[in-house]
This record gives structure tokens, C-alpha cells and sequence, in this order.
């Protein structure tokens, strides 16, 4: 009887462990083509191949869609393909779900901009630069707000 449970319990871990090297190796597969595919995107980004960026980048987020620079990245393309609304949208849920991403905002504030929505355009840049200065990146910090003393003077 002993034998019986001590056989139970060596297959009960040996299923466990099975268990978690599959889970481990299709995690693994996953990063893996996440991976490649968003270094695909990349470099059709920077080739300017902007429409074969754009598919690689939307099966990025098919498979991760937590992933903020490829959102950021698509939001870009979209935008420079006159798709700004979609575009927005793409930075608006960068904003929510990591609030403390400048960058987002001040993609976000550049599209405002080109809708002459100075008001909403210029509250962006406020927050990008406070985040900027938060996250120790004084240069860029510095470069928002002469952008923000720009608009200012051209509001006033």
C-alpha cells in the first residue's frame, strides 16, 4: 500500500513538473516571436517600409498587447498616414494603461497640435514634462517646456 502512494505521488510530480515545462517552453516560443517580429517592425520602420511596419507591429500586439513602444510606434505610422484618429486612440490607451509614459503624451500633444486643439495640446505637454522631470530626463524636460514658452507667447 506504501508502494501504491509513493508511485501516486511520483507521477502526481512528474505530471507537475511536465506541466511546467510546457507552459515554460510555449512562453519561451511566444517571447521568441514576439521578438523577432518587433525587431522585423523596427527595421521596416527606420527602412520607412511604413505598411509592412504597420502589419508586423499589429501581430506584435495580436500576440503581446501590453507592449506601449509598439502601440507608440503604430500610432506613429497611422499618423503619418493620415489615420490620426486611430492614431490618437493608440496613444490615448498608452496614457491609460501606463500614465507615466511621457511619451505618450507628447505624441498625443503633436496630433493635438495639427487639430489646432492648443488648449488639450498644451495640457499634454504639461504632464510629459512633469513626468520627464520626475524621471530624471532633464534635456527633454527642458525641450517641452520651450515648446510650451512657444505656444504661450503664440496663445497670448
Amino acid at each position: 500500500m506504501l508502494e501504491t502512494f509513493s508511485n501516486s505521488s511520483d507521477i502526481i510530480a512528474i505530471s507537475v513538473v511536465i506541466v511546467g515545462l510546457a507552459i515554460l517552453g510555449y512562453l519561451s516560443i511566444k517571447t521568441l516571436i514576439t521578438s523577432n517580429l518587433f525587431q522585423k517592425g523596427i527595421n521596416l520602420y527606420q527602412a520607412k517600409d511604413f505598411e509592412n511596419a504597420e502589419i508586423a507591429f499589429r501581430k506584435v500586439i495580436a500576440i503581446n498587447s501590453t507592449n506601449d513602444m509598439v502601440r507608440l510606434l503604430l500610432g506613429d505610422i497611422l499618423n503619418q498616414k493620415g489615420q490620426v484618429a486611430e492614431a490618437k486612440a493608440l496613444f490615448c490607451e498608452v496614457i491609460d494603461s501606463s500614465p507615466k509614459n511621457p511619451d505618450a503624451y507628447l505624441r498625443l500633444a503633436n496630433i493635438l497640435m495639427q487639430q489646432e486643439q492648443e488648449v488639450e495640446a498644451k495640457a499634454n505637454l504639461v504632464q510629459a514634462k512633469e513626468l520627464l522631470q520626475k524621471q530624471r530626463q532633464p534635456e527633454r524636460a527642458k525641450k517641452v517646456s520651450l515648446l510650451l514658452d512657444k505656444m504661450t507667447a503664440k496663445l497670448q
